[in-house]
């Protein structure tokens, strides 16, 4: 959420912004909305002011006798008392109509990131690696799981529908290494703390990373009220949530691998084939909690541990800096990481990396105080995946393939597979 005090200071640079990101002006809208809402502040309080001068009026007029006059203030203090409820439902309203409004307003750009329509306005930032040659032809992963006999979208369409994937044997196995290898990784070797945390949570919860209440749609809810998270970043992120932190004690950084449920609203005809786009997907999460005069460097220094998981798979990809227009709700600046997939002959999004500013952080009223500083400043929060473990699958499937059909285990996951070095047909 943006500072109503820096909108009001800062119209023209807050429809700018917005004018990058492809949204409407809202600056005249948000000053009018707290114009109102000062006014119903300033109402309230003097009429509170009046309220409590007049009760001591009252008691000097009782000390010199004059009750006609000690009437009429109580006459008036009684009205006052009235009244106020009204008044106190008015700054209710008038709070909420601003707050509304805030909540569904994207994030600044930093001035660094290219200004652009959508996703064929990205820039490269670097290239990794070289696509791999073949002596054979290339396969989408479907057809590598199905003819390997581990992959079955058949039976999944019976449990739960389009957009599942059961998976068996070898490829299950290869899933679970694959997270298992990006946890210890992010743990071990880049200062990650693991966290295993709720699946469901609270409005509170998605409201303070962004997910509310502009996206419900793409949420999946639970009949008591909870929602199944989009991703761990809204568990890890609001562990913060409405606390002080210890500045000298920042950054924080934590890890989760967990399932996360998305219901894909808009994607309808997009990659309905396999399971590149599933509502129910593994995902290992980075998150940091930052002082604001780090977040910029943690930002490069995220990107470059979700960059590490691809080398030491070795698989190619490519870091794409994305331009104003597809950037996410949150995000100041996002770097997404591409893996390629010979079988679909491009590139596809495997990781996001984004750096939020205090936005979330003044959501979740999260702030920090530095020994050198005692005010408070909200946390600046940074989120990314390390990687989506089911594209990485894929990517993995794709890029090692050999001409028999069976795939060959990358060597960073060989601890991981119990002796298998390669995955072969069932048959």
């Amino acid at each position: 959420m943006l500072d109503i005090k820096w909108i009001r200071e800062n119209e023209e640079a807050l429809d700018a912004a917005l004018k990058k990101r492809g949204a409407e002006p809202m600056a005249a809208t948000l000053v009018a909305l707290d114009d109102k809402r000062r006014a119903v502040i300033q109402k309230l309080q003097d009429m509170q002011s009046r309220r409590n001068a007049a009760s001591k009026e009252i008691g000097a007029a009782m000390a010199q006798k004059n009750s006609e006059l000690a009437d009429k203030l109580k006459a008036e203090v009684a009205e006052i008392k009235d009244t106020m409820p009204a008044a106190e439902q008015e700054e209710r309203e008038a709070v909420a109509a601003l707050d509304d409004v805030l909540s569904r307003l994207p994030n600044i750009p930093l001035d660094d990131v290219p200004v652009g329509k959508d996703e064929h306005d990205n820039v490269v930032t670097r290239v990794v690696g070289e696509k791999p040659r073949f002596n054979h032809t290339a396969k989408e992963h479907y057809e590598i799981g199905e003819a390997l006999g581990y992959m079955d979208f058949e039976r999944a369409a019976k449990l739960s529908g389009a957009r599942f994937t059961v998976l068996t044997s070898q490829l299950a196995r290869l899933e679970r290494a694959l997270g298992q290898f990006m946890l210890d990784m992010h743990t071990s070797e880049h200062g990650y703390t693991e966290v295993s945390s709720p699946l469901m949570v609270r409005d509170e919860a998605m409201y303070g990373t962004g997910q509310l209440p502009k996206f419900a749609e793409d949420l999946f809810r639970t009949t008591d009220g909870r929602w199944l998270i989009p991703t761990a970043e809204v568990t890890l992120t609001n562990l913060v949530s409405a606390e002080v932190l210890d500045g000298e004690k920042l950054p924080l950084r934590f890890t989760a691998l967990t399932p996360s449920f998305r219901s894909e609203a808009g994607s309808a005809g997009r990659d309905t084939r396999g399971m590149l786009r599933q509502h129910q997907f593994w995902k290992c999460e980075l998150v940091s909690i930052t002082d604001q005069e780090n977040s910029i460097a943690e930002h490069e220094r995220m990107v470059e541990c979700a960059e590490n998981v691809l080398k030491r798979l070795g698989l190619h990809f490519r870091t794409m800096t994305l331009c104003t227009g597809d950037m996410g709700f949150g995000a100041r600046k996002t770097y997404d990481i591409e893996v390629w997939l010979p079988g679909q002959d491009t590139y596809r999004e495997i990781s996001s990396v984004s750096v939020c500013g205090d936005f979330q952080g003044r959501r979740m009223n999260a702030r920090y105080r530095t020994k050198d500083d005692k005010n408070l400043k909200f946390v600046h929060t940074l989120n990314g995946s390390g990687v989506a473990v089911g594209r990485c699958l894929i990517a993995v499937m794709e890029n090692y393939l050999n001409e028999d059909g069976s795939v060959t285990i990358p060597d960073a996951l060989l601890p991981y597979m119990g002796g298998l070095t390669k995955i072969e047909s069932a048959t």
